[in-house]
C-alpha cells in the first residue's frame, strides 16, 4: 500500500479583525478535519504582513495544529529576520517556508535583495536542524527567470542551503510538472516537490493572479470559463471538477503530496479532498 499522500493548506493574513476571528474559529478547524500535515501562512512584499502572519501563525499553534510562517528578507535586515526565526522557535514552530519574497513598493534599489538559498542557509545557521524548510519551485518558470536551466539550478542551490522540501508554484498543465520533476532529477536534486494546487472559483481574480505570477491557464478552461459568464456555481462547479481530476492525475503518478492555495475558503479545497477519497 502506497504512503498516504501529504496535504498542506495555505492561508494569506486576513487586513480585518472579523477576517482573522473566521479564519481562526471557523475555516481553520474546518480544514484542519482533514487532517492536512500542516497549515501555512504568506508574508506580503518586504514583511508587510510580518505582525499579521506573526499572530496568525502563534493562534495556530497554540491550537495544537503544525503551522509553517512564510519568511523572506524584503528590506528587513539579518537582525530582524533573525529574532523572528529566534521568536517561531520559541514558540516550538518546526516548519518555514523560505521565500526570496518582494521587495516593499517605493524601495527599488535601495535594499539588497536576498535570494532563497541565502535565506535557508541564514535559518540553518542561526537554528540548525530545527526547522523544516520548503522553499518554492516554479514548473513553469518563475517569469524573472533567465531560463528554464538557471531555474532548476536555483532550486537546486536552496537545497544545498539545507531546504527539505519544495512545493510549486500552482499549474494546471500537468506535463509541465511531470517535466519539471525530471528536469530536477538530472540536476542532482532528490528532495520531494509537492504540488501547488489553486481551486478555480473566479476566472477574473484567477487570469488576474497567474498573469502576475507566470502560471498557463490552459485555453480550453479559460474557454470553459468564458463560458459561464459570471455563473458562479456553474464556475465552481466545473473548477472543484477540472481540479479533482489534476489533483488525482498527480497522485496517480507518484506525486507526493498536494499543497492547496485555499484563499482562506473552507469550499471548495474540502469538496476537491473529498472527492480524492484521502483517508
Amino acid at each position: 500500500m502506497s504512503p498516504k499522500p501529504q496535504i498542506s493548506f495555505e492561508y494569506f493574513p486576513p487586513k480585518t479583525e472579523a477576517g482573522r476571528e473566521k479564519l481562526l474559529r471557523e475555516t481553520t478547524p474546518a480544514l484542519n478535519e482533514l487532517g492536512p500535515e500542516f497549515f501555512s501562512c504568506t508574508y506580503g512584499a518586504g514583511g508587510s504582513t510580518r505582525a499579521n502572519t506573526f499572530g496568525i501563525v502563534s493562534s495556530i499553534q497554540e491550537e495544537g495544529i503544525a503551522v509553517a510562517p512564510h519568511l523572506s528578507f524584503g528590506g528587513d535586515d539579518a537582525e530582524t529576520i533573525g529574532e523572528l526565526v529566534d521568536r517561531y522557535v520559541a514558540l516550538g514552530i518546526n516548519r518555514l517556508v523560505a521565500l526570496r519574497g518582494d521587495m516593499p513598493s517605493g524601495i527599488g534599489g535601495a535594499a539588497q535583495l536576498v535570494y532563497a538559498n541565502e535565506l535557508v542557509a541564514f535559518v540553518r545557521e542561526r537554528s540548525g536542524d530545527h526547522f523544516t524548510i520548503a522553499v518554492a519551485a516554479y514548473p513553469e518558470i518563475h517569469p524573472q527567470a533567465g531560463s528554464y536551466e538557471s531555474d532548476v539550478r536555483f532550486l537546486k542551490a536552496k537545497f544545498d542551503a539545507g531546504a527539505d522540501m519544495a512545493i510549486t508554484q500552482y499549474f494546471y498543465n500537468i506535463e509541465a510538472y511531470f517535466y519539471f520533476l525530471d528536469q530536477c532529477a538530472a540536476a542532482g536534486i532528490d528532495k520531494p516537490i509537492f504540488a501547488g494546487v489553486m481551486p478555480i472559483t473566479n476566472y477574473e481574480n484567477l487570469a488576474r493572479f497567474s498573469k502576475n505570477c507566470g502560471a498557463e491557464l490552459p485555453r480550453w478552461i479559460c474557454q470553459r470559463l468564458e463560458g459561464y459568464a459570471g455563473d458562479r456555481d456553474s464556475i465552481r462547479k466545473f473548477g472543484v471538477e477540472v481540479v479533482t481530476q489534476l489533483c488525482q492525475t498527480l497522485l496517480d503518478n507518484g506525486c507526493p503530496g498536494i499543497h492547496f492555495y485555499t484563499m482562506n475558503q473552507v469550499e471548495p479545497t474540502r469538496s476537491i479532498y473529498q472527492n480524492l477519497g484521502i483517508a
